[in-house]
C-alpha cells in the first residue's frame, strides 16, 4: 500500500498538532480511561488491584495492528481495541470495558484531545498577539492612506491598522479561555445516558454510579455534563468550531489585506520573501503573497465546518444516531490543524514584515489633498464661510485635481486651494498650508493603536 498524500499529514499544521489527533494518542487516551475505569472499580470492589495493575502495565504498548486486523473483521473499531488491549492483559484483559458503551470512552477522549488542541491554538494565538504588539509600537504614529470601499478616504497609521487585527484577535483569545474553560466529557453514562448499566454492576458495592463516575472524572482532570445521551450533547463540537472559525476570519481578514496593500498601486506592506524563493514557475520577477494566500485558503476550510457540526448537533435524533461519527473523525482535527497552520504562517509574515514607509508617504502626497479638505471645510466654516458654499467649492477644487492625478499628473490640489480667492477670504495661507498637511490629520489613532498593544501585554503577562 502506498503512503496517502493526506496535506494534513506532513504540509499543514504542527507535528504537536498532528500528534495530538494521531491514531496513536487516541488510543493511548482510551487505553487510560480504560485503566481510570478499572481503578475505580477496584475502589468499589468489583476489580481486583492486579487486574487493573495489568492494564496500567500495558496501557502504552500499543498492538494497532492486531486491533486493526480485528476491526476488519467485526466492523468495530472500539471493540477491536477492547480486545487488542485484552490479548496483551493476561490477569486484567477480562473486565476492559466493564459497564461502559462505545461513547463513554470515545467521548471522553475527544473532550480531551479538543482540549488539549485548544492549548496549542491558545498559545499560538498568544504568539500572534506578541508578534503584533511590537509591530503597533513600532508603527504607531506612521501615516498611511486609509480606503473605505477600497477608495482613498483619510488617513490613518500602520500601527492603528494593525491594532485592527489585533484588537479582534484578543477578544478570540479571551473567548478560547472561556471555551477551554466550559469543555465538559460525557462522563459515564452508559448506552442512553441513564447509568443502568452502572448502577447494575455496582449494586452491593455501597458505590453509586455518580461516584464511580467522579472517582473516573477525576483521575482524567475532566468535568462532565449533568445530561448526556449515548454522546455529550453534540453541540459542543459546534461552539468549540466556531470558535476557532472566529479567529479564522480575523486571521482572513488580516491576509487579505495584506494581499491588497502587497499589490501594485499599494506597495505599503508585504510578506516577507526568501532570498532564493520562486514566486512563478513562468515569471521570474513574481513576489506573490502565497502565504497570505494560504491563509485565505485554509480560513475557507474552517469557516465551513461549523455548519457541519451544527447539523450534528440539530440531526441527532432522539439519544442518538450514528451520522455525526465520520464527519467529526475528519471534521475536529481538520479544523484544528488548519488553524494551527494559518497561525503558524502569521507568524512567520508578521517577523519578517515590510512596512515600505516610502509608498506610505506617496500614496499620502497622491491622496491625502483630498482628506484634507474635511479640515480646510471645518477651519473655513469656523471662520464664518457658508458651509454649503464652501462644500461646493471644495468638492469642484478636488474633482478637476482627481481627474489631474487619474492622468498620470502629480496632486494639483494644494496649490489650487492656495490660489482660490474664495477660501483665502477665511483661512490665511499658511494656515491653510498646514491644514493640508495629510499626515497629521490621524487623529487619536496612535494613542488608541498603543493602547491596544498594552493591553496585550497585560494578558499575556
Amino acid at each position: 500500500m502506498t503512503e496517502l498524500d493526506f496535506p494534513f499529514s506532513k504540509r499543514y499544521g504542527s507535528d504537536e498538532m498532528r500528534a495530538v489527533w494521531s491514531d496513536d494518542h487516541k488510543r493511548r487516551l482510551w487505553r487510560r480511561i480504560w485503566v481510570a475505569l478499572a481503578r475505580a472499580q477496584t475502589g468499589a470492589g468489583l476489580v481486583r488491584l492486579e487486574q487493573a495493575q495489568d492494564l496500567e502495565a500495558h496501557a502504552d504498548a500499543l498492538n494497532t495492528a492486531r486491533a486493526l486486523e480485528i476491526e476488519a473483521e467485526i466492523g468495530h473499531d472500539v471493540m477491536a481495541e477492547v480486545r487488542a488491549f485484552a490479548e496483551q492483559c493476561a490477569i486484567g484483559g477480562g473486565i476492559i470495558h466493564w459497564g461502559a458503551t462505545s461513547a463513554d470512552i470515545t467521548d471522553n477522549a475527544d473532550v480531551l484531545r479538543m482540549r488539549d488542541a485548544l492549548g496549542l491554538i491558545q498559545t499560538r494565538v498568544r504568539t500572534v498577539l506578541d508578534d503584533l504588539a511590537t509591530l503597533i509600537d513600532t508603527h504607531a504614529e506612521l501615516a498611511c492612506m486609509a480606503y473605505t470601499h477600497l477608495q482613498p478616504a483619510e488617513p490613518t497609521t500602520i500601527g492603528y491598522r494593525l491594532a485592527v487585527y489585533a484588537q479582534d484577535l484578543l477578544d478570540h483569545e479571551r473567548a478560547l479561555s472561556d471555551v477551554v474553560a466550559g469543555l465538559r466529557g460525557k462522563g459515564l453514562k452508559g448506552a442512553v445516558g441513564t447509568q443502568a448499566s452502572y448502577g447494575e454492576m455496582l449494586i452491593g458495592t455501597g458505590v453509586t454510579p455518580r461516584e464511580l463516575e467522579a472517582h473516573v472524572l477525576q483521575s482524567l482532570g475532566l468535568g462532565a455534563y449533568t445530561i448526556a445521551t449515548q454522546t455529550y450533547p453534540r453541540v459542543q463540537d459546534y461552539t468549540v468550531l466556531a470558535a476557532l472559525a472566529g479567529v479564522a476570519a480575523s486571521l482572513h481578514k488580516f491576509a487579505f489585506d495584506l494581499r491588497v496593500l502587497q499589490s501594485a498601486g499599494f506597495g505599503e506592506m508585504a510578506e516577507p520573501f526568501g532570498a532564493k524563493q520562486v514566486g512563478s514557475s513562468a515569471m521570474p520577477f513574481k513576489r506573490n503573497p502565497i502565504n497570505a494566500e494560504k491563509i485565505c485558503s485554509l480560513a475557507r476550510l474552517v469557516a465551513a465546518l461549523p455548519h457541519v457540526a451544527w447539523e450534528n448537533a440539530a440531526d441527532s435524533l432522539l439519544e442518538r444516531t450514528l451520522d455525526d461519527s465520520a464527519n467529526r473523525r475528519a471534521a475536529l482535527p481538520e479544523a484544528f490543524l488548519a488553524l494551527d497552520e494559518m497561525l503558524r504562517t502569521a507568524h512567520r509574515i508578521l517577523k519578517g514584515l515590510r512596512v515600505n514607509g516610502e509608498a506610505c508617504a506617496a500614496n499620502l502626497a497622491k491622496f491625502g489633498p483630498f482628506a484634507a479638505t474635511e479640515r480646510v471645510l471645518m477651519a473655513a466654516v469656523r471662520a464664518g464661510a457658508d458651509r454649503q458654499i464652501m462644500h461646493e467649492r471644495l468638492r469642484e477644487q478636488s474633482l478637476k485635481a482627481w481627474s489631474a492625478i487619474s492622468s498620470g499628473q502629480p496632486n494639483p490640489l494644494p496649490g489650487a486651494l492656495a490660489g482660490d480667492t474664495q477660501i483665502l477670504r477665511f483661512i490665511q495661507p499658511a494656515r491653510l498650508k498646514d491644514l493640508m498637511q495629510a499626515e497629521a490629520y490621524t487623529g487619536t489613532a496612535a494613542e488608541r493603536a498603543r493602547e491596544i498593544a498594552n493591553a496585550i501585554r497585560v494578558r499575556l503577562t
